[in-house]
């Protein structure tokens, strides 16, 4: 080989080297770096009857943490939590649909703030530093800028108390024909100007009309938690959007390694919660579990 083949093939070498081992590699050592953690959500732990039994139920399974109802017995979920030595990362309101913050009725509007109040208590008792919010919900009775302004004004009435106990109240990404844009949901949190105000993203709801990657990449530092749901375009056209939900973690429609390699990018390694139908038994519950690992190393 003369020098000049010998320069040549040197370049190709470095060329396919930086392009694509280098960036395997690279994907490779992000994915080994992730220490995400597996929680599962309340309701998607159907078997066992009282809370000491579901708790059960998630650490058999391989759960690192339950996200909890709020308005739930606290000494009842303090001793399933020691017990099992399970995480209590967030509280989801219990409440936050019947009594939204967008309602037309300030009455209502006071008893919703009460009850955001009280999450916050319960998350700051158990540990937690989330508490999930639905803000409100257009309608044909609920416009879109009455619906900003309400929640916007009732939010800021617990702002304080969030910061006193250093609780953050994330804002979900939700079928509630608000925020639906990634830009809108950075703008709504950013207006509260406070490190407890953030987003609670979820992956699956928003397939149906966009990429969660995409979501990802705007949000950034102010996603606080993150749900992890499936969802299949194919049966959402065939059966109706809701019927979307209907298939597997892995069998849908999210792209879940490059949803990874958004939280990558953005820095966010906490919590994944699965929110998913199927844990029924304990072997769904596993089921749920060993597919999330899957998503982990995706």
């Amino acid at each position: 080989m003369n020098r000049r083949e010998f320069t040549k093939n040197t370049v190709m070498t470095a060329a396919f080297l930086s392009s694509g081992l280098i960036s395997g590699l690279s994907d490779l050592a992000a994915s080994e770096k992730r220490t995400l953690k597996k929680g599962i959500m309340w309701d998607c732990i159907g078997y066992g009857k009282t809370i000491a039994d579901k708790f059960e139920a998630a650490k058999s399974a391989g759960f690192d943490g339950v996200e909890v109802m709020s308005h739930f017995d606290r000494n009842e979920v303090l001793k399933a939590r020691d017990k099992t030595g399970l995480l209590v990362p967030s509280v989801c309101s219990a409440k936050h649909w019947k009594l939204l913050l967008s309602d037309p009725d300030p009455k209502v509007r006071e008893a919703g703030v009460e009850a955001l109040k009280v999450s916050l208590e319960d998350a700051k008792t158990y540990g937690g530093d989330t508490v999930l919010l639905v803000p409100g919900r257009v309608s044909e009775s609920v416009s879109y800028d009455d619906c900003w302004k309400r929640s916007v004004e009732e939010i800021k009435k617990v702002v304080p108390l969030a910061e006193k106990f250093n609780v953050k109240i994330a804002i979900e990404n939700v079928w509630n024909n608000f925020l639906l844009s990634p830009l809108e949901m950075a703008q709504y949190v950013d207006q509260f100007q406070s490190k407890m105000v953030g987003s609670y993203f979820d992956c699956g709801n928003i397939v149906n009309s966009g990429w969660p990657e995409q979501w990802i990449k705007i949000l950034g530092h102010r996603i606080a938690k993150v749900h992890i749901k499936e969802f299949s375009r194919k049966l959402a056209e065939k059966q109706g959007k809701g019927a979307g939900f209907g298939v597997k973690l892995l069998d849908g429609d999210v792209n879940w390694p490059a949803v990874m390699k958004a939280f990558d990018e953005v820095g966010y390694n906490g919590w994944t919660t699965v929110e998913m139908s199927g844990g029924d038994s304990p072997e769904g519950l596993k089921d749920l579990c060993d597919r999330l690992a899957k998503i982990h190393a995706a």
